[in-house]
Parts: structure tokens; C-alpha cells; sequence
């Protein structure tokens, strides 16, 4: 195995984890849909929440991306 093979090997690893952030994200705003139909008096104060917690999680897709691209390009 030569180094450009194992190169994008190892970042094609390092992109697996934009399969979580996905699914982090999708509930995420499953979960703010869900309770501001239950209670839409609390949108505001959930509402915040939910984006801190979209935020957070899409940093570790944006960690991930870095990752793969430094193995790659480095």
C-alpha cells in the first residue's frame, strides 16, 4: 500500500463521522418540533436550545472535515 492509498483511506475514515452529525442534527430538530407542538408557549426558551445544540454538533462535522482534509493535503 503506497502512501496516497492509505492518505485517502484515513479520511474516508475521518468523514464517517458526518453520518452522526447528520443524525445528531435530525434529531436535534425532531426534538424541537415535537415539544414546541406540545407546548408552544415554551418556543422561545427552547428554541435557543436547539440551535446551541445544532451548533455544537456541527462543529464536530466541521472537526471532521478539517481532519480529512489535513490528511489529505498535508
Amino acid at each position: 500500500m503506497d502512501l496516497a492509498s492509505a492518505k485517502n483511506i484515513g479520511a474516508g475514515l475521518a468523514v464517517i463521522a458526518l453520518a452522526g452529525v447528520g443524525t445528531g442534527i435530525g434529531q436535534i430538530f425532531a426534538a424541537l418540533v415535537n415539544s414546541v407542538a406540545r407546548n408552544p408557549a415554551a418556543r422561545d426558551r427552547v428554541f435557543g436550545l436547539a440551535i446551541l445544540g445544532f451548533a455544537l454538533t456541527e462543529a464536530v462535522a466541521l472537526y471532521a472535515l478539517v481532519i480529512a482534509f489535513i490528511i489529505l493535503f498535508v
